[in-house]
């Protein structure tokens, strides 16, 4: 049975979206419960089962656990499998989507399509953390793009189509480069199969090619064809502009996946991929991602400071908290990359709960203008509790899951490039300005405008939605190791075979030169 677990988890989302395509009918107000009971329902039940998987789970073994591998199509095979670093985004997702769904309950436009997008979306998005197949994680990471798609084309704001498009072009153009990278690995290794390609080295003589010395051969060209995909999908400066638009134009719901789990896609397919199988051009072509990080930490924090949208103004800070990602997870050490994975799971909590802050009174005022708002703590205690709790971690105060993240990432990086430590931790100056200056400007203040007069607090469901959000973000930055222990094996696996792999590449170099 526990063979079975990954396979139950990653589709019983799929299957309960197919029953609510083939099997519920009307669009009524009956109709439109049912499948959002179902919807809250098959979530919560995912993320029930995914507590067994994390339960069986043994932290101390480095391997792939509960691999189920069978005979797919063509010749290719469906396998399944996590370890200490996927099982945490596992988690992550199956714990966000209940919260999801309740809280788009009170969606009134083609309920039952809106909920077989997000019950798609899961599936799609669990299916990348546990595939151990090329070809099949390819086909979840870019299968995803679609229900987003859908999201934010069909329940968006005014110029949804616009950002939509832009969404989809950008993430699917650079992956059709990691697409070609998959094929030269194919043709080079023999095998999809992930397992054996981590254990394959790849080329890395220095050859010419179109009258230039390309250093590290084919794992450098492999490595920027995978960095493309996966530098996007993070995204990372400067193909970050895709994201604003989107999370601007995108539903709710939509902006909170978006935020907590589609991006740590980019990261954790650095961790998978760019670490281990390329060691080589990721040692080479480490100083360009730190500046690249650095800037984009600097640079989309003073971008936020401009924005009177309280949307846009969330998701640039979401670029700044990546690019402390990249900076963790390219510094290869244990605190680096340990503070990457945490910065990931505390993000997804974080963003995701401001982008329900700003839900909540957008479903009353409908506006994000930062502008209409002002003395809210007036009619909205509660609400301005739960914000103000949110834009603390986001700053990163110590005691919430934000400061441990940054203070891992930076101890890591500090002791790899002193400058870009440097430069990086004024982006939690910049943080702070920010997002006070958000909620200074939202909360603080009298109550002078006449349409904020008769605003309600939070009722009980948006109440209930937050709970948890705020367990796991104290919880968190009050105990870590909760995190550590599982990830800390397996991190420690990934960087010894990273090190060991960079001198042994030197040396073969060498002796071809001579």
């Amino acid at each position: 049975m526990a063979q079975q677990l990954l396979s139950i988890i990653t589709f019983l989302p799929l299957v309960a979206a197919v029953i609510l395509a083939l099997f519920m009918r009307g669009d009524d107000e009956a109709a439109q419960m049912g499948a959002k009971r179902l919807a809250l329902f098959t979530t919560a039940a995912t993320f029930v089962v995914s507590i067994f998987l994390l339960l069986k789970f043994d932290p101390a073994d480095t391997g792939f656990q509960f691999v189920v591998e069978r005979p797919w199509i063509l010749g290719m095979t469906y396998k399944m499998g996590v370890d200490g670093i996927s099982i945490l985004f596992v988690m992550l997702t199956t714990f966000l989507m209940p919260i999801t769904i309740l809280s788009c309950w009170g969606v009134k436009t083609r309920v039952k399509e809106y909920m077989i997008a997000f019950l798609v979306l899961e599936s799609l998005m669990l299916g990348v953390f546990c595939a151990l197949d090329l070809v099949l994680f390819y086909l979840f990471f870019e299968a995803g793009l679609i229900p987003m798609f859908l999201i934010i084309g069909i329940w968006g704001g005014k110029e949804r189509i616009y950002a939509a498009f832009k969404f989809f072009l950008y993430t699917f153009l650079g992956s059709v480069l990691m697409l070609v990278a998959m094929i030269a690995m194919y043709m080079e290794a023999g095998t999809t199969d992930i397992v054996k390609l981590l254990a394959h080295d790849f080329a890395h003589e220095t050859f010419g090619l179109m009258g230039f010395q390309v250093i590290g051969g084919m794992q450098t060209l492999l490595f920027l064809a995978f960095f493309a995909s996966f530098a996007v999908k993070m995204p990372m400066w400067p193909v970050h502009t895709w994201l604003p638009d989107a999370h601007v134009q995108a539903p709710t719901a939509g902006s909170v996946i978006l935020a907590a789990v589609l991006l740590k896609m980019g990261g954790y397919g650095f961790l998978r991929f760019s670490l281990p199988m390329f060691p080589v051009a990721s040692d080479l072509l480490s100083p360009l991602v730190f500046w690249m990080s650095a800037i984009a930490i600097v640079y989309t924090s003073l971008v936020a400071l401009a924005q009177s949208d309280m949307k846009k103004l969330i998701a640039y800070s979401s670029v700044a908290h990546m690019g402390y990602v990249t900076l963790g997870i390219f510094a290869a050490n244990q605190q680096g990359v340990d503070g990457a994975i945490f910065q990931m799971l505390s993000h997804g909590f974080i963003s995701g709960a401001l982008f329900l802050c700003v839900g909540v009174i957008y479903d009353r005022m409908h506006t994000r203008e930062i502008d209409a708002y002002g003395g809210l703590v007036n009619r909205m205690p509660a609400y301005a509790l739960v914000f103000m709790f949110f834009t603390m971690a986001n700053v990163g105060l110590p005691g919430t899951s934000g400061f441990v993240g940054e203070f891992l990432t930076l101890m890591g990086i500090f002791q790899v490039n002193t400058w870009v430590a440097a430069v990086a931790t004024s982006g939690v100056i910049l943080s702070a300005a920010y997002a006070l200056w958000l909620y200074r400007r939202v909360v603080f203040g009298d109550l002078i405008k006449e349409a904020l007069k008769t605003i309600a607090d939070m009722d009980r469901r948006e109440k209930l939605i937050f709970a948890p959000l705020i367990a796991m973000t104290l919880l968190l930055g009050i105990y870590p190791s909760l995190v550590t222990d599982i990830i800390g094996p397996s991190v420690t696996a990934l960087i010894t075979d990273y090190h060991a792999s960079i001198p042994a590449a030197a040396d073969a170099a060498e002796v071809a030169m001579h």
